[in-house]
C-alpha cells in the first residue's frame, strides 16, 4: 500500500492510556485524595487542552479498547461480547498512521485478543497469554500483554523480548517498567515521525496487590469519600479498602508518568486518557459498566495539538466542554498527522454497554444513551429510560 499524503513536517504523537482512572481522581479535578503532581501539571501546561466533559463511549475494557483503537464502536467494530476479540482485518489507529509514514509503537496492555474463558481473569496465566504478530493491530513495534492484572513484575512478550514470543516477566511496578521502555523507544532514532501508545493497567484491581512503587499510602480510614457513597455499612468499609489502594496505585502510576513525560520533546503531541472508570461504592456501586458519572466519564488531556486558527495568535480554551468521547482519537491523530486541527462538531457523545458482562459486581443490563455537557439521558433494553437519567451541573 503506497503511503498517504502527510505534512511535510508531522508530529510526533503519544498516548497514554489508563484502565480504571476515573476523571474525577486527579488532583487537577479537585480530588483530595489524589497525588497526581505529574498530571496536575500536565493540566496546568498553557499547551494542553482538558477535555473536562470526555467520556468512555463503553465503561468496558475490551469494548473500549476496541473502539479506542478503530474509531468505531462496538459491536460495529467486531467486539460483541467480552470475551471477543478484535477481528484480524479490523483497521486500526496504527494501520492508518502507519500509511502516512509514521512509525507505530505499542506497550503495555493489549486487552482485546484471544483469550481463555476457563482461566482466571487475574494471575500469571492470564498475563503470559500471547497476542502472536498477526493479532498486534498493525503496529510496527509491540511490547506487552494481554492482561493478568499483574501490577507488579509484569510478564512482557515482544520485540526486544527474548524470542518475541516466549513471555518473560521484569521486575519492577508494571507502569515504571513500561514507561521506561517506551521512553527508551522514543530517545531512539526512526525514520520520519513515530505513534506511540503505551497501555497500563494500573489502577485496576486488585487494589489490595502489594503496595506500589513510590512510598505513597492511605490508610482506609483516611480516606476522604464522596456524598454519594453510602454511610456505616459494608459499602463505606469496602470503598474505604479499595481507595486506599488505588489512591496509592495512581499515585505510582503519576509518578511513573511523570518520569515518561520528562523524556519527550515538547514538539510531541501528548494525550492521556482512561479507557473508564470505576464506581467506588458511588449509589452504592462497585466496579464499571455502570451509565453513572464515575464509571463513565474519563480524564483527557491533550498537550501540543494543532490548534483551530493557529498562526494567526489565535488559541484553544485550556478547558473545554466538547462532546468528546475516546472514539474521537483516533480521528484526532489523523487530523494531527497532516498538521490540521481536529475539531468537535457534535453536541453530545453515544455511550452504551453492548453486553450483561457476568462478573462480580458489574452492571446487570445492557443499556445505550448519550452525554452531552449539560444532560444525561440513559435507556436499558425495550427503550425504558433509567431513573439516572439527568441534568448535570
Amino acid at each position: 500500500m503506497s503511503a498517504e499524503p502527510r505534512a511535510a513536517v508531522a508530529p510526533d504523537l503519544l498516548w497514554i492510556v489508563t484502565t480504571q482512572w476515573r476523571a474525577q481522581a486527579c488532583g487537577y479535578a479537585g480530588d483530595p485524595n489524589a497525588r497526581t503532581p505529574a498530571l496536575d501539571a500536565l493540566a496546568a501546561d498553557p499547551a494542553t487542552i482538558n477535555y473536562v466533559q470526555a467520556v468512555t463511549p463503553h465503561p468496558f475494557g475490551p469494548f473500549a479498547r476496541a473502539a479506542l483503537l478503530t474509531g468505531l464502536p462496538s459491536p460495529e467494530n467486531g467486539v460483541r461480547d467480552y470475551w471477543d476479540a478484535l477481528p484480524g482485518q479490523a483497521r486500526t489507529v496504527a494501520h492508518d498512521l502507519g500509511a502516512r509514514g509514521y512509525t507505530t509503537a505499542f506497550f503495555g496492555k493489549w486487552g482485546v485478543g484471544v483469550r481463555d474463558r476457563s482461566a482466571p481473569l487475574v494471575g500469571p496465566a492470564a498475563a503470559e497469554t500471547l497476542v502472536l504478530p498477526p493479532a498486534r493491530g498493525g503496529f510496527a513495534r509491540w511490547v506487552g500483554f494481554e492482561g493478568g492484572f499483574q501490577l507488579n513484575d509484569p510478564w512482557l512478550h515482544g520485540d526486544g523480548i527474548g524470542d518475541g514470543v516466549t513471555p518473560e516477566r521484569i521486575q519492577g511496578y508494571q507502569s515504571d517498567v513500561l514507561a521506561a521502555r517506551a521512553a527508551d523507544w522514543l530517545a531512539s532514532p526512526v525514520p520520519g515521525p513515530r505513534f506511540t501508545l503505551v497501555s497500563l493497567e494500573a489502577p485496576h484491581p486488585p487494589y489490595a496487590a502489594a503496595t506500589p512503587a513510590g512510598g505513597f499510602t492511605l490508610r482506609p480510614e483516611e480516606v476522604i469519600l464522596p456524598a454519594n457513597v453510602p454511610q456505616g455499612g459494608e459499602i463505606e468499609a469496602q470503598a474505604r479498602r479499595d481507595l486506599a489502594g488505588y489512591y496509592a496505585h495512581l499515585a505510582a502510576t503519576d509518578a511513573a508518568i511523570g518520569r515518561l513525560l520528562a523524556r519527550v520533546p515538547r514538539s510531541t503531541i501528548v494525550v492521556f486518557t482512561s479507557v473508564h472508570g470505576d464506581m467506588h461504592g458511588a449509589h452504592g456501586l462497585f466496579r464499571k459498566g455502570w451509565p453513572h458519572e464515575e464509571s463513565i466519564r474519563v480524564p483527557l488531556l491533550v498537550r501540543g495539538a494543532v490548534e483551530q486558527g493557529a498562526g494567526s495568535g489565535a488559541r484553544v480554551a485550556r478547558k473545554s466542554d466538547e462532546a468528546v468521547s475516546l472514539l474521537d482519537l483516533s480521528a484526532m491523530a489523523r487530523a494531527w498527522s497532516g498538521g490540521r486541527p481536529w475539531l468537535c462538531t457534535r453536541d453530545r457523545a453515544e455511550i452504551s454497554m453492548p453486553c450483561v458482562v457476568a462478573l462480580p459486581h458489574q452492571c446487570d443490563r445492557v443499556w445505550h444513551g448519550w452525554r452531552s455537557a449539560t444532560e444525561k439521558r440513559i435507556w436499558s433494553e425495550g427503550g425504558v429510560e433509567w431513573p439516572l437519567s439527568e441534568k448535570l451541573s
